[in-house]
C-alpha cells in the first residue's frame, strides 16, 4: 500500500495576501478558491509536486498564523531557483552548504546535491526551506 503525503495545511492571517503570495511570488498552480458561509479554502501546487499546500479559514484547522517552520521544497538546480525567487521578489537567503560540520556559507566548486539549501519565509512567518536533490542515493 502506498501513502502519499496530498496536502499540508499553512496557517495564515491573510488568506487573500497569502494567496497572492504563493501564486504570484513563487509560482504554485491555484487548484481551487472555494468559500461558503464561515469558510474559505485555497488549494495551491507548486510545480511538479504531487503535495498541495491548503491556506483558509472554518475549514481547516486552527493553527496559529506563522506557526509552521520546515516546510521544504526540493529542487535539482538551486541557483536557478534561487534566482527565479529573487526575479519574482521574494527575500530569499543566499544558498548554504550543510556538512559534516555543520552549516556554512557556500564556496566555489561545491556540489550541492543534498546539501545545498536557501530559505524564506512567508508574510505570516511560514517557514521554508529550498534543498537541491540532482540525485538520490
Amino acid at each position: 500500500m502506498n501513502w502519499t503525503l496530498e496536502v499540508v495545511v499553512v496557517p495564515v492571517s491573510d488568506v487573500d495576501r497569502s494567496k497572492q503570495f504563493y501564486a504570484e511570488r513563487l509560482g504554485f498552480a491555484v487548484d481551487h478558491d472555494t468559500a461558503g458561509p464561515g469558510f474559505r479554502i485555497v488549494q495551491l501546487t507548486p510545480p511538479g509536486s504531487g503535495c498541495s499546500v491548503v491556506i483558509g479559514f472554518g475549514a481547516v484547522p486552527d493553527m496559529t498564523p506563522g506557526s509552521l517552520k520546515g516546510l521544504q521544497l526540493v529542487v535539482n538546480d538551486l541557483d536557478a531557483a534561487r534566482a527565479e525567487l529573487v526575479s519574482r521578489g521574494v527575500e530569499v537567503s543566499e544558498i548554504v552548504v550543510y556538512g559534516e560540520t555543520g552549516p556554512r556559507e557556500r564556496r566555489e566548486g561545491d556540489d550541492l546535491n543534498n546539501v545545498g539549501f536557501v530559505n524564506f519565509t512567508d508574510p505570516d512567518g511560514n517557514a521554508w526551506a529550498v534543498q537541491q536533490i540532482t540525485n538520490r542515493s
